[in-house]
């Protein structure tokens, strides 16, 4: 499959790090520590504490993921060549 170009400006660029990076960390922290609590209530086979937590860490996972996948295909561009007096489809 061929890997898709994502153009961004540096603004962009930063944007997807940062959001990268606050899922890598803070999300995936605050997950862990629910899935720990749901766990401590006992049987996690009929737990939907647990099963919440479990859904949402594949969720931001698979974000991850897509992230960091936009992130090897950048192409940056200046924001100042973009013309912007054109519309085009």
């Amino acid at each position: 499959m061929a890997k898709k170009e994502v153009v961004l400006t540096l603004q962009g660029l930063k944007k997807l790090e940062e959001e990268l990076d606050y899922l890598k960390t803070v999300k995936r922290r605050e997950i862990a520590e629910r899935i720990k609590q749901a766990i401590d209530f006992g049987d996690i086979s009929e737990n939907s504490e647990y099963d919440e937590a479990k859904n949402e860490q594949a969720f931001i996972e698979g974000k991850i993921a897509i992230l960091e996948e936009k992130l090897r295909n950048v192409k940056l561009i200046d924001e100042h060549d973009i013309s912007t007096d054109v519309v085009s489809i």
